[in-house]
């Protein structure tokens, strides 16, 4: 357990990815630490003359994530960023995917808040690494608003809408004038590495734009880590590819697939001469293909995996 001072109010902008810290401390050390470490950062950057009070924070911030380090030597997913990257990565989508299906189903509740809320702490923590990814950068926005606005209808007395919020725009164009947003509940597409995620409004309804603070009264309840795991893998596990008519998706179909003229084969004797970055973007893709074996997607860990012998054996990237 860290023993971190109380932040001033200076230091405010800390606090969430301080309380997601101090819930994972049992749960995922993992977690725990990227979401300090994040917190440092954000901490230092906040004012450049530090009040000692805010100097207190910050300097019991780095004694802990030296510590930590030193005593989690041994685990990849803080020693190395791109395990860690990965770590969280899968985290956060987990978080999101189960309390996205919790929402399409009405089941409204403090877990579904808590998971949405967390994701998006997260996702803010996966910046750590570098610029989100298109995909990640709209799960973030989506699970802060969604948050946020299952939040306050909770809290007004009133029903949610699941999934995304239509917009006159998009009924006009995507819906019949006749549908409504329950006759039309589709969980997004799960795919480990690249997930098709729910779209998010251009113009959002009127919610909070600051993240809300967690009622006390939710007491912490994040799912285990091993029930949102259950409640993801009952998502239909099929990967979907861009349909070229706007506004879907269909699912895959590998008899539909144009099969390569001729594969590329390899010999142990051809090995490239391999950049740092090289070798750190073939470690990614085995990361990623292993992520991709958690959830049974065979097609998607085979992809990576050539992706890295491709890499590894020609020096040529092929992304």
């Amino acid at each position: 357990m860290a023993n971190i001072p109380e932040c001033p109010p200076s230091l405010k902008p800390i606090q969430h990815y301080l309380k997601t810290a101090a819930e994972h401390d049992a749960r995922d050390p993992v977690v725990a630490y990227w979401c300090r470490l994040h917190a440092l950062q954000v901490g230092l950057k906040l004012t450049q003359k530090k009040t000692p009070e805010e100097t207190k924070v910050l300097m019991a911030l780095m004694d802990w994530l030296e510590e930590t380090k030193k005593e989690q030597k041994d685990n990849e997913a803080i020693s190395n960023e791109v395990a860690a990257q990965a770590h969280l990565e899968n985290y956060a989508l987990k978080l999101f995917l189960y309390a996205d299906k919790q929402d399409r189903e009405q089941n409204y509740g403090k877990n579904v808040v808590k998971a949405f809320y967390t994701a998006g702490m997260i996702y803010d923590v996966l910046t750590t690494f570098g610029e989100l990814t298109d995909e990640a950068t709209q799960n973030r926005k989506y699970a802060k608003w969604k948050a946020a606005y299952i939040h306050n209808c909770l809290k007004n007395g009133e029903t949610p809408v699941p999934g995304p919020m239509p917009t006159e725009d998009s009924q006009s164009e995507d819906t019949p004038a006749d549908s409504t947003p329950e006759s039309h509940p589709q969980a997004p597409g799960f795919l480990p590495v690249n997930p098709t995620l729910p779209s998010v409004p251009s113009s959002l309804p009127s919610v909070p734009t600051s993240f809300p603070s967690v009622p006390s009264s939710f007491n912490n309840s994040l799912p285990d880590a091993n029930t949102a795991m259950r409640a993801a893998s009952q998502l239909p596990p099929v990967p979907y590819t861009p349909d070229p008519n706007p506004g879907g998706f269909v699912p895959y179909d590998p008899s539909q697939q144009p099969i390569p003229a001729q594969t590329p084969v390899y010999t142990s004797s051809s090995v490239a001469q391999l950049t740092p970055e090289q070798i750190t973007k073939a470690q990614k893709y085995c990361k990623f293909a292993n992520s991709a074996l958690n959830y049974d997607d065979v097609q998607t860990a085979i992809t990576n995996l050539r992706n890295a012998l491709e890499l590894l054996q020609t020096g040529r990237d092929p992304a």
